[in-house]
């Protein structure tokens, strides 16, 4: 089985993120965080208050992200942190607090552009919502994309409407839909962002999960476990009610993996299976593990169990 090669073409049991990364571009590239001051829709009383009761930005903001600072200073910074080690490294803006697409295209285009001024800037990630772009945001995006890299990250995080409902997403998994579409239509890379674990979802219905999403015309996934964040609405509901909560162990979230990427389209390529927030913001669940130690986990269960992306996937 070591020397297979998978339908991605390598020996990975899995259509993993890394390797599709540095194949595709000839030296090392690293996302540089920037945070240009966006809200959410469902914040500023359009379409809801409060936000998604799961969020807290402060658990992925890196500390040279500074609202006091421009986009040219925080690309910059970046720059310069992560180039210490690699001279000839390239980089990707990576707009990623809150809804980057929630504002007038023309507001857009300045903020976008300015990261983009940087040479050593190839291309922009961009994390917002399924109903947080539009046709004409995404024909000038698609412009870009033909001479740099741009991926577009939208934060699905169930494909239950009821699940959608009861964290104050403000959106249906029509509009995922939607936008996965036009986004694939037009050429756009896009990331399918997923949290497993939420209230009331089943185990059956995170692997049914699966199966739907398989479906859909998504290039990168990222999925990541429940956490109880503090300072959030589900720190609240948490503590009030554990109970109402499915929190998994370390053993039972590596098998839920396995079985999830057994039914998963194995072109849809992995850039993630969990996220760890400062362990100071972190309430539950505590599994003490880095990515890194998590991903070596799932790659030895893997193994164990003969299996690999894709082995039951269906079209």
């Amino acid at each position: 089985m070591e020397q297979v090669k998978y339908k991605w073409g390598h020996e990975k049991r899995y259509n993993d993120f890394s390797t599709y990364f540095k194949n595709k571009f000839e030296e090392r590239v690293q996302k540089v965080s920037v945070d240009a001051g966006f809200t959410c829709p469902n914040r500023d009383g359009s379409k809801g208050v409060g936000g998604c009761t799961y969020c807290n930005n402060k658990t992925f903001k890196p500390t040279y992200c500074n609202l006091e600072s421009s986009v040219a200073n925080q690309v910059k910074e970046g720059v310069e942190f992560f180039g210490k080690k690699y001279k000839s490294m390239k980089f990707l803006a990576y707009f990623q607090a809150f809804t980057n697409t929630y504002a007038p295209l023309e507001n857009l285009k300045l903020l976008y552009e300015e990261a983009l001024e940087h040479p050593k800037v190839v291309g922009l990630v961009i994390s917002t919502r399924p109903d947080g772009v539009n046709d004409e945001l995404l024909d000038y995006l698609a412009e870009l994309s033909k001479t740099m890299y741009i991926m577009v990250e939208f934060g699905l995080e169930s494909h239950l409407d009821k699940s959608l409902k009861l964290i104050n997403r403000g959106h249906t998994f029509a509009e995922s839909i939607w936008a996965l579409e036009q986004t694939a239509k037009r050429g756009i890379n896009n990331c399918a962002h997923l949290i497993l674990g939420l209230q009331g979802e089943s185990r059956d219905e995170l692997l049914e999960q699966a199966k739907v999403i398989s479906k859909l015309p998504i290039k990168n996934l990222k999925l990541h476990q429940l956490q109880i964040h503090k300072g959030t609405l589900l720190e609240k509901q948490y503590l009030q009610n554990p109970a109402q909560f499915k929190m998994f162990t370390l053993e039972e979230y590596i098998e839920l993996v396995v079985d999830y990427l057994e039914l998963l389209n194995p072109i849809i390529i992995v850039e993630r299976f969990v996220s760890q927030a400062p362990a100071e913001m972190l309430i539950a669940p505590k599994w003490g593990l880095k990515n890194f130690e998590f991903v070596a986990k799932v790659e030895k269960r893997l193994k164990q169990r003969e299996t690999w992306q894709g082995r039951l996937f269906e079209l």
